[in-house]
């Protein structure tokens, strides 16, 4: 524990000079967040793009190679995020190399142009997944019930018409009843339909090409810590289709020679991380918020593991308020409005708990987030305290600060 409380203390210095809340990210890699943070060569590699010119097919040629290394895929190309890349590659799916018809889109879709997605898999990452695929102009075809997809329904919908199927790997999806994705794919490729994933915030980034995918889309400032861009990575002919979209729809997509060269840089790094180095310090971590609360009366601290598979865990911290006097809901709304603001990981708060993600900490912020999260429990229920709002802010947050901007 000492070696968390003897870091130097957090730089506020960035937050101070641009008038911004002083943050603490506890949550993890998330897009209200910025992402994630880069490190010295990604932010110099992305400055040193900013003030020269270079051609923007030469450097996503680059980015192709690079992607191809990283992913395992036959090429791949980079777009203006996780977002951008689903819609270019239900695109390049349905057009092909045609030009005519990607300056078609949405008008003119083609004779293909459904999407099968499992109803489980239709969920919200700060807007709708199913408004990434209608951008382009495709229809829609959901999958089964929310909790249940089966084999013959998705070959239902995967007719002449199809143009792709989309798996999405998130941890805001339904978590049981839904088609395995070695078996989505074995449906899909039987029925001649390419299948398209998104991955944006997976940490693996050879898998789902390694059992079968023909196009996969990751986010760059997530994990792999680059500047905002997306990755599609996939088929040589798929991704040629996609990056021509930049013609049509992709125009307003488009990615920054600054974003680009970052990005490569990013990937580049990610190909030499000590992942297991890195796992190792998010666990010192752990272990250090596990022990500085475990003894708090009414809080239950716990590891748990990534839902999708990610090789990292969270502290999951489960408040009885009968005991505390005050719920999870209210606790993760205090910390995020203290000074500095602690952003804990709230989407599941509702069932009593909230977690802690040591991912994007700065030196001196480990020992902060114990201390807030103890004191706002030991002090129990405060005026102005209100349960409804704090179970509805994470629910509505994300329309709440549009609604209220610039406040």
């Amino acid at each position: 524990m000492a070696a968390f409380e003897n870091e130097t203390t957090p730089d506020w210095s960035w937050h101070d000079a641009n008038g911004l809340t002083r943050l603490i990210n506890a949550s993890g890699t998330m897009t209200e967040l910025g992402g994630s943070i880069a490190d010295r060569e990604v932010a110099q590699a992305t400055a040193g793009a900013m003030s020269r010119f270079a051609k923007i097919h030469e450097l996503q040629a680059e980015a192709s190679r690079i992607i191809a290394d990283l992913t395992g895929a036959e090429a791949g190309c980079l777009t203006a995020s996780a977002s951008a890349g689903i819609s270019l590659a239900i695109a390049g799916c349905m057009t092909g190399l045609d030009p005519a018809r990607a300056e078609a889109l949405p008008r003119e879709t083609g004779p293909r142009n459904g999407v099968a997605v499992q109803l489980g898999h239709l969920c919200g990452y700060g807007a709708p997944v199913s408004l990434a695929v209608e951008l382009t102009g495709a229809d829609v075809r959901p999958v089964g019930q929310s909790t249940l997809a089966m084999d013959h329904q998705l070959i239902h919908v995967l007719d002449e018409g199809a143009a792709a199927a989309l798996y999405v790997v998130s941890h805001h999806v339904v978590a049981y009843g839904q088609i395995p994705f070695e078996r989505f794919v074995e449906i899909a490729h039987r029925q001649g339909v390419p299948v398209v994933v998104d991955a944006a915030s997976e940490y693996d980034l050879r898998g789902f090409i390694e059992n079968g995918a023909d196009l996969v889309v990751y986010s760059a400032h997530k994990f792999l810590g680059g500047p905002t861009a997306g990755i599609i990575a996939g088929r040589r002919d798929l991704v040629r289709a996609a990056y021509l979209q930049n013609i049509g729809i992709g125009r307003g997509m488009k990615v920054g020679k600054e974003s680009i060269a970052g990005a490569n840089v990013a990937m580049q790094r990610w190909l030499a991380r000590d992942h297991a180095a890195a796992r190792a310090k998010e666990e010192a971590v752990l272990d250090y918020w596990q022990a500085a609360l475990a003894d708090l009366p009414g809080v239950t601290v716990r590891k748990v593991p990534d839902p999708t598979g990610n090789p990292l865990d969270r502290l999951q911290v489960e408040v009885d308020a009968t005991v505390t006097g005050v719920s999870a809901a209210v606790l993760a709304g205090r910390l995020g409005r203290r000074d500095s603001a602690i952003v804990v990981r709230d989407h599941e708060v509702e069932l009593g708990y909230f977690q802690l993600d040591p991912c994007n900490l700065a030196p001196g912020q480990a020992p902060l987030v114990a201390e807030a999260v103890a004191d706002e429990i030991t002090h129990g229920a405060q005026p102005g305290d209100n349960e409804s709002a704090a179970l509805a802010s994470p629910r509505n947050g994300g329309v709440a600060a549009y609604l209220n901007w610039p406040g």
